[in-house]
């Protein structure tokens, strides 16, 4: 990083690099000039074989922006976000200006402490009902960014998507191409940066469930474990479509999973069927009448696992001219 800048800065970074990214990679760069914080896609953290489009990858520098521009307004920024409309052709996919001050709400405390405890549990979930409070604040989290939150047991759509969960992670699981991409990405240090370590890993499944987790993230040095058999699962949509909305998506995405770190839930993602040929367009056409679908979530009660590592933010920006956080 060149230069100096403004602690709050400093923190909306740190907190932005705390997003969920696949497998891991963090494909995002930030460049800091003035007021204005630009959001770039990292081409060469982008999943060839499992997101040639850059679909997972915009929609984790969406949940960036997120994480930005909300530990921004808890420590008293306003901040507008302006993603690009050619994000698809573009690797500048946003910008973050600083527009003044606000206040912030005991709300946007809880998410922001949110950003330091959420993480992707990949270990069994136990059977406990997800009460229909817990759904109405996820579902609230996501219109509040302009999306939607759709369960799958309420819309009749469980057992067609689920299936579709596992016609793909077969699939994956037997492709060549996609085992080794995965592995580069996997079982990885503790201590690693970037990608999965060992340690974020489950258990292997002792009897098939209702959805498949990746066969690439099983530690198979442990006993097999009883995963729950009834899943809660949910899709994050919205009415758009093409890369832009990607970006939105990972916004609403994100917003979802810190409220529900903020309730006791663990989460975790079903990406197999975006990721897959075979399935890709099936899921999509699922969803249609309601608008894109951007992501799969596993939701329920679980015992906290360890957290990834992240690239510290100086790693990841450049500072052409540090900005002047506005007094109160």
């Amino acid at each position: 990083m060149n230069g100096f800048l403004p602690l709050v800065v400093d923190q909306a970074l740190a907190a932005a690099v705390r997003a969920p990214s696949p497998q891991n990679t963090q494909p995002w760069r930030f460049v800091v000039d003035g007021p204005r914080i630009d959001v770039w896609l990292d081409r060469d953290r982008v999943l060839a074989v499992a997101d040639p489009a850059g679909r997972e990858a915009r929609l984790s520098c969406g949940a960036a922006i997120g994480n930005l521009t909300l530990a921004l307004r808890v420590n008293g920024v306003r901040s507008r976000v302006r993603i690009l409309p050619d994000a698809a052709e573009h690797d500048l996919l946003a910008v973050v200006s600083i527009e003044g001050n606000t206040r912030p709400s005991t709300l946007d405390r809880r998410l922001t402490e949110a950003i330091y405890r959420r993480h992707t549990n990949r270990r069994p979930l136990s059977e406990r009902e997800v009460p229909a409070s817990a759904r109405a604040s996820l579902r609230s989290a996501a219109l509040g960014e302009g999306g939607q939150l759709e369960f799958l047991d309420a819309s009749g759509r469980y057992a067609q998507v689920s299936a579709l969960v596992r016609r793909a992670e077969t699939e994956l699981a037997t492709d060549p191409d996609f085992r080794a991409e995965a592995a580069q990405w996997t079982g990885r240090s503790a201590d690693c940066p970037d990608g999965v370590p060992t340690t974020g890993f489950g258990p292997p499944a002792d009897v098939p469930g209702v959805v498949s987790l990746r066969s690439s993230h099983e530690n198979r040095s442990i006993p097999p474990r009883q995963f729950e058999q009834d899943p809660v699962l949910a899709a994050v949509l919205t009415r758009d479509q093409g890369a832009a909305a990607d970006v939105r998506g990972g916004m609403i995405m994100e917003r979802v999973l810190l409220t529900a770190t903020a309730e006791g839930l663990a989460t975790s993602f079903l990406s197999q069927p975006f990721e897959a040929r075979s399935t890709r367009a099936r899921l999509l056409a699922a969803f249609r009448d309601l608008g894109q679908v951007h992501t799969l979530l596993r939701i329920g009660y679980g015992l906290p696992t360890r957290m990834t590592a992240r690239r510290p933010a100086p790693e990841v920006t450049t500072v052409r001219s540090a900005p002047k956080v506005p007094a109160w």
